[in-house]
């Protein structure tokens, strides 16, 4: 039986380490400054730093990987968060949106951090930067309320 197992372990290591030779694709998609949230919004110093801490990584091209994305299959997983994330909301790209769709990503954005859905708790126990208190979930809502009904963006 003990030497059963022994044939377990060893097989789930040689599989852990074949699984390292997948590695994911960490090339950061290109991007023009202009097309930027930040530069379309002017977000002044606080609420840049909370969404650059809160949701940059996932919602960007401007991901930073950390060292565990350099391991199978954690590395595969963190893929599928930021190409999901991208997909959804890619900030690096906000002004290629026509208005009515940065109206509704913006309500979007509100509803998921009002509801705590973002950022998502995995990201923010490894990321304890990303970390939203009540006031800043409030000061954030509130925020991205007032660019959406501000000048920058005419919903009509």
């Amino acid at each position: 039986m003990k030497a059963k197992k022994k044939y377990i372990y060893i097989g789930l290591l040689v599989i852990f380490i074949i699984m390292q030779f997948f590695q994911i694709d960490k090339t950061l998609p290109e991007s023009l400054p202009e097309n930027d949230f930040f530069a379309v919004t002017n977000a002044d110093g606080p609420m840049a730093d909370m969404l650059k801490s809160a949701c940059y990584d996932c919602h960007s091209n401007e991901t930073s990987f950390p060292w565990y994305s350099n391991i199978a299959p954690v590395s595969w997983w963190l893929n599928g968060h930021i190409t999901n994330g991208r997909k959804h909301l890619n900030l690096s790209e906000w002004a290629t949106l026509n208005d009515k769709d940065k109206v509704d990503a913006l309500e979007e954005m509100q509803e998921e951090v009002e509801l705590k859905h973002m950022p998502v708790f995995v990201y923010t126990f490894t990321h304890p930067e990303a970390r939203l208190s009540e006031d800043d979930r409030v000061a954030l809502v509130t925020w991205l309320g007032g660019v959406a009904a501000g000048p920058i963006i005419d919903p009509q």
